[in-house]
């Protein structure tokens, strides 16, 4: 029997969170920004009413989906699923979702554009940053990334169901020194000034698409190779 279908079942009982919570916080995020540029006014110079906040739905959406492996998965597990359907399902839950949030988050980018940026001027979801131009390209720059880091929550869960404390502290660090080495090296051989040439060079969907959809392929390979041994 295909358990994928029961297992979505059961991770929708965490929609609340996956979807719950990334929706409630945007639009607290999204409404004090709005409410802060209201108050200054004339303060703050229509160029300047551009804000990161929309940053903050994808952190809330992964961490979603680090709750969905340390709580979800053993649950799934305890009842009899396998790990490759739990797997299989939530990939498929991550795909939808965040196509889904890519498609809201491009109507929202519209009607901020359509009301003259809320009667601020204020720029939350259409910022320069991530302007792609038509709208298929536009949609992968909103979606995409929410699958990066959507599979980011679920290596960290998967490495803390299978290693514990252990192995989040092995990853944190190997991940510091592997940066932190990279930096020194670019400092000594002076090559910032290459490396903000070349960022400066890529395009929007590739800097915010193409380069996240790499990142959440290998970071769902890692997942995977490491759930067929973790335990509840």
């Amino acid at each position: 029997m295909n358990q994928v279908p029961a297992v979505i079942r059961v991770l929708f009982v965490n929609a609340r969170i996956t979807l719950g919570m990334p929706l409630g916080i945007l639009f607290l995020v999204w409404f004090f920004n709005w409410a802060l540029f209201a108050t200054l006014a004339d303060a703050v110079p229509p160029a300047g009413r551009t804000t990161g906040g929309l940053m903050a739905i994808y952190f809330v959406f992964g961490s979603g989906y680090l709750q969905t492996m340390t709580q979800a998965f053993p649950f799934a597990l305890g009842m009899g699923v396998t790990r490759r359907a739990f797997y299989t399902a939530v990939a498929l839950l991550v795909a939808v979702e965040s196509a889904g949030f890519g498609v809201l988050l491009g109507l929202l980018n519209l009607l901020e554009r359509a009301t003259g940026g809320w009667g601020l001027r204020l720029r939350f979801f259409a910022i320069d940053f991530v302007l792609a131009g038509d709208p298929l390209r536009q949609w992968l720059v909103y979606a995409v990334p929410f699958v990066a880091v959507a599979f980011l929550g679920v290596f960290v869960g998967v490495v803390f169901k299978r290693w514990g404390s252990t192995g989040l502290w092995t990853v944190g660090t190997t991940t510091g020194v592997l940066l932190g080495g990279l930096a020194v090296l670019a400092t000594w051989g002076q090559w910032w000034p290459a490396v903000g040439d070349w960022f400066a060079a890529q395009s929007v969907p590739a800097l915010l698409a193409g380069y996240p959809l790499v990142l959440a392929l290998l970071l769902g390979a890692g997942g995977w190779l490491a759930i067929r041994r973790a335990t509840p």
